[in-house]
């Protein structure tokens, strides 16, 4: 063998061996595991604000009543009609996302309404005969501030839309304005004078137990901001409207109303955004 050989001699067992090393570096490449790096999602637990706006177009206000008192004797006077109006109401909350599923914030809420009542009662108005009967309508103006802790289920998500369900209890603080009472005298058995009676009773403010349901569904507007549709029930306890103090007590006379509560039905619309 001359130099030569010797030298493609070299050369060939130096390939072999390279050959034999990436075939064994490849073996043990595909019989690694194998290590993936998966993106953050957007369902993590994040904290976020939200904002919302209700419309109420249906209110039921129980049985409102009053009782007058003439310094002797009570007369329970149930309102023949009633009506609550200014449905409108503004919501801001700060909440938290738990897991993909559960989320729950603390909200407050405003709102005001106007009731208006009439009622028919056997005796006669102040001033008025015997045989006459007298007509009382009552009108007055009130405040609402809600305090709510509501927990929240979100569904599966399809398309950006999330439906949820959603529950919360809570306390709202009712703060009845001035309410004016006017009487109009109805002839009967005996004749009216025609004079025109009226009063004014200073309104009661309270802390009353609220609890509510909700249904609804988000759409995601972006990773960070979602669109929110909903329905709400929310149940406000009763509570005084207006009164006349320590009553026979002191020998107080006049009339004191208490409403029956105020279940409201909302169509609700908001954003929520996460703050990160």
């Amino acid at each position: 063998m001359d130099w030569r050989q010797g030298i493609w001699s070299v050369v060939f067992c130096a390939g072999l061996m390279a050959t034999g090393t990436a075939r064994a570096a490849d073996g043990d490449l595909l019989d690694a595991p194998e290590i993936t790096i998966s993106p953050r999602t957007t369902a993590d637990s994040r904290l976020y604000l939200r904002g919302d706006i209700g419309y109420a177009p249906w209110r039921d206000q129980g049985d409102p009543f009053y009782r007058t008192f003439d310094g002797a004797d009570y007369e329970h006077v149930p309102f023949d009609s009633t009506r609550f109006d200014k449905p409108v109401s503004a919501t801001a909350g700060i909440g938290y996302r738990f897991t993909d599923i559960f989320r729950a914030d603390v909200t407050a809420e405003y709102f005001e309404g106007r009731f208006d009542g009439s009622s028919l009662t056997a005796d006669p108005c102040a001033g008025e005969g015997a045989g006459t009967s007298c007509a009382f309508s009552h009108s007055g103006n009130f405040s609402a501030l809600g305090l709510m802790a509501n927990g929240y289920v979100d569904l599966a998500t399809v398309a950006g839309f999330t439906p949820y369900l959603g529950a919360g209890i809570g306390t709202t603080r009712i703060d009845w304005k001035t309410v004016h009472e006017s009487s109009a005298c109805v002839a009967g058995g005996g004749g009216c004078s025609g004079a025109a009676g009226g009063a004014s009773y200073q309104g009661r403010d309270s802390w009353r137990f609220t609890y509510a349901l909700m249904a609804g569904v988000s759409y995601d507007v972006t990773d960070r901001l979602k669109f929110d549709l909903g329905y709400r029930y929310s149940h406000i306890s009763g509570g005084d409207i207006f009164g006349f103090g320590a009553e026979a007590l002191v020998g107080a006379t006049g009339a004191k109303g208490r409403d029956d509560g105020l279940s409201r039905h909302e169509i609700r619309a908001g954003l929520r955004f996460a703050l990160w």
